[in-house]
């Protein structure tokens, strides 16, 4: 598990930075195949995009920036380092924000498109997870059983202790996700919506139960779970919420 992985000339190849590209490039594509698929303007998908990296990116480092309040307040030149310290939920929230923005600006089905962009996202994080894996980061509390993995030249998770190989056991979740919400897409045909809110529900419900094995506490502790399970609660409970509504509509509504 090396994260530098190679220089040319001044330019540094790390392993989390060449992961994270390549998600967001194999997403694009497989988001831009089936846009095209489904008729729908490329425009928007680019546009989208670009958005939504840019609202996730905003919103993952403004979310870590609140988990490390105290720390911050020590030490304020935290808030300069832009390439570290990022919290998912918070990308996630942050990227579908600037989505629905462009979308009521555009006049556009918001959960229509929130449906087309959701499987990528889960293998977006299929890729990331396997970065974080490569960078020691999001590493796993300490273990001795047999499918441990050991770091020897982290600088962010413990050296030479086994450890519960959380990062992979994420990415593996979300690569799973990534074929079941491609499965139901592409069979069910479902309504607007349900596509996103099998992703939230069940990335929700994934990510609670990983949060247990996490042994990085620096992302935060409230009571009795870490601030993702506490996000992911209020997200299962929002979500349901949502879909209850949905479904007292009128049934034209409902599929419009």
């Amino acid at each position: 598990m090396y994260n530098e992985w190679f220089s040319i000339g001044p330019i540094t190849i790390y392993g989390y930075g060449f992961m994270i590209a390549l998600g967001i490039f194999v997403a694009y594509r497989v988001v831009l195949y089936r846009g095209i698929k489904a008729n729908v303007e490329q425009s928007h998908i680019h546009n989208l995009l670009f958005l939504g990296l840019a609202g996730g990116f905003a919103g993952a480092k403004l979310l870590y920036w609140i988990t490390q309040f105290k720390n911050i307040a020590n030490d304020p030149s935290i808030l300069l380092n832009v390439s570290q310290g990022f919290v998912v939920y918070g990308g996630i929230i942050g990227g579908i924000a600037a989505g629905y923005a462009y979308c009521q600006k555009s006049n556009l089905n918001f959960l229509k498109y929130l449906d087309l962009f959701v499987p990528s996202l889960a293998l977006a994080q299929g890729f990331g997870r396997i970065g974080c894996f490569f960078a020691g980061c999001c590493y796993g509390e300490e273990t001795h059983s047999w499918f441990g993995i050991m770091f020897h030249h982290s600088e962010l998770a413990p050296n030479d202790v086994k450890l519960v190989p959380t990062q992979l056991m994420e990415s593996a979740f979300s690569f799973f996700l990534f074929f079941v919400l491609l499965y139901v897409a592409r069979k069910k045909r479902p309504s607007h919506g349900v596509i996103a809110g099998l992703y939230l529900v069940s990335y929700s419900l994934g990510r609670f139960g990983i949060e247990f094995f996490r042994g990085d506490l620096i992302r935060g502790e409230f009571g009795p779970f870490a601030t993702s399970q506490w996000i992911a609660i209020g997200v299962v409970l929002i979500t349901c919420f949502v879909f209850m509504l949905k479904m007292k509509m009128p049934r034209s509504e409902y599929r419009r």
